[in-house]
């Protein structure tokens, strides 16, 4: 006897349902640009999809985007998959060389780019190995560059484009994304997710209520970077109103919190140090703004300076190869403008992620003893593309290893403590970067402070604290308050005695990686002679 129930696959289509039965009129934005409802979007999904498709693209096709963080990117965070292609989130802030490596290993079909980064392409466009298709993306009419031979723009290959596509069923395990995480040596590693791996992310993080159905979203992590953590996915099956700031300008981001009343957005540290440090902070209402910090540790000083502020400031954990989420800190357990210290943390595991801490025998460490963080969960990167030794280095003994070292608290709340390759070896202690620079940020005069290992003929690696500080504030004052205070956290027994810094040293600005993280990597270059 035959059936009629559906197998109902996961798919990214599914995630637009619930915003489509109940939100539809709820607003996505780009300001100056482009301002429609849930409804306009998916109406958007469709011609983009036909415009595709009349370029000869389609399932198992790799349309790469080159774009500021825009509605248009917004667009192809859905439309592209749900045609069975693969999103390539191109990172824009790689070298030129790592652009073009990019585009050829992951043998992009399409290239969708805004004007701003044409001369970019156009300096490769030579040494990629097969034909693109072209699709130019601009904020504002202007005529066609002649650098490269565009198939079209944007806007007008839409506007051109039949008004209705079908969007199939197909396997759940479908390849919806790929994105190219950097590291210390060798070429960019390609990663990618499933349809399937996308919604049961997305599921989890909003489980966790880490974004609410009235909130007013507004990302501040790229969206090349991990589909900008997974959040605009969250947002648009909450359909909550969404804002796209275009370029990472701290005063244009600012304006746009003010006015459209930002009340959840994601960045890494150094962004929120960013903006809390610009001028027109002071005339902004940031009272209700609720930001996750992630990409690095949340050091102590950021941490009070945004609650001083009434920001609700929390924890996200995870890396590029996790889709990202892992944990994030329980807002439950923790009420605004209190108790920093759950505030910093790593925070607990969302639902469906395991996670363990493990010594090198991938034994259990017990709670509160580091070992390395190893994970499972249904959304991890089944491994790096046409890389199968890195690939069976990360997923070794079955489990996912992170690289950090962490420990657990008795009640399951992750601390990363630091990276293995950036803790600080000496004379047989393990020191953390991490807790050094915590106590050093909330020392008056320290900006932005890094912890780094130099090697030491006697102890092996000795601990350099470099700091760039605020404005009209002594180096030498900040050095003497840095030491007073890395001698009393000594004292109190929360930091080694090797611990003490043989030396600080004084900056401008630290170095930042394509995503803004610190890049200790350069410090360690610089400062190792």
């Amino acid at each position: 006897m035959m059936s009629d129930v559906h197998d109902y696959p996961l798919l990214v289509k599914q995630i637009l349902q619930s915003a489509l039965q109940a939100r539809a009129d709820q607003e996505i934005v780009y300001p100056g640009v482009m301002r429609y409802s849930y409804r306009g979007f998916a109406g958007r999904l469709q011609r983009l999809a036909g415009a595709l498709a009349g370029l000869g693209l389609g399932p198992g096709s790799v349309v790469a985007v080159m774009d500021w963080d825009s509605h248009r990117y917004f667009e192809c965070f859905f439309a592209i998959p749900m045609m069975g292609a693969t999103l390539h989130t191109v990172n824009v802030r790689l070298s030129p060389d790592q652009i073009v490596y990019t585009i050829n290993h992951a043998e992009d079909d399409a290239i969708l780019v805004h004007r701003d980064f044409v001369p970019l392409l156009a300096g490769v466009m030579d040494r990629i190995t097969r034909p693109v298709r072209l699709i130019l993306l601009e904020d504002a009419p202007g005529p066609m560059p002649a650098e490269l031979p565009f198939d079209g723009e944007y806007e007008a290959l839409l506007a051109a484009a039949p008004g209705a596509h079908a969007f199939p069923d197909f396997d759940e395990r479908t390849r919806a994304t790929l994105f190219y995480t950097t590291g210390t040596t060798g070429n960019p590693k390609g990663v990618s997710f499933t349809h399937r791996q996308i919604v049961l992310h997305t599921l989890a993080t909003a489980a966790r209520s880490m974004m609410r159905p009235t909130d007013v979203y507004m990302p501040i992590t790229p969206l090349f970077h991990v589909h900008a953590w997974g959040m605009p996915y969250v947002a648009a099956m909450l359909g909550v109103k969404q804002v796209y700031p275009g370029r990472y300008v701290p005063a244009r981001l600012l304006q746009l919190i003010g006015e459209h009343g930002v009340t959840f957005t994601h960045c890494v540290p150094t962004i929120l140090a960013m903006l809390l440090a610009a001028p027109e902070a002071g005339a902004v209402d940031l009272s209700r703004w609720r930001v996750v910090i992630g990409g690095s540790a949340l050091p102590r000083g950021l941490a009070e300076a945004a609650l001083a502020r009434g920001i609700d400031v929390m924890v996200g954990y995870g890396m590029s190869e996790t889709c990202p989420v892992l944990t994030c800190t329980d807002t439950t357990r923790v009420a605004p403008g209190q108790d920093v210290e759950r505030r910093i943390a790593t925070g607990l595991p969302v639902p469906l992620v395991a996670l363990r801490v493990v010594d090198p025998a991938m034994q259990d460490r017990p709670p509160g003893v580091p070992g390395e963080v190893v994970v499972r969960a249904p959304w991890l990167t089944a491994g790096y593309l046409k890389d199968a030794e890195g690939t069976a280095a990360l997923w070794r003994g079955g489990w996912l290893h992170t690289g950090d070292v962490g420990y657990l608290d008795p009640d399951g709340t992750l601390h990363v403590t630091d990276r293995i390759k950036d803790v600080i070896k000496s004379g047989g202690e393990w020191i953390s970067s991490l807790d050094l620079e915590n106590i050093a940020s909330v020392v008056p005069g320290v900006a932005e402070v890094a912890a780094i290992g130099l090697p030491d003929p006697k102890w092996g690696e000795r601990p350099c604290l470099v700091i760039a500080t605020r404005p009209g504030i002594a180096p030498a004052t900040v050095e003497a308050g840095v030491r007073a205070a890395v001698a009393q956290a000594v004292a109190g027994g929360h930091l080694s005695q090797w611990a003490h810094p043989d030396r600080v040293e004084f900056v401008e600005a630290l170095p930042k990686t394509s995503v803004g993280k610190l890049d200790k990597k350069v410090l360690r270059a610089r400062y190792a002679g």
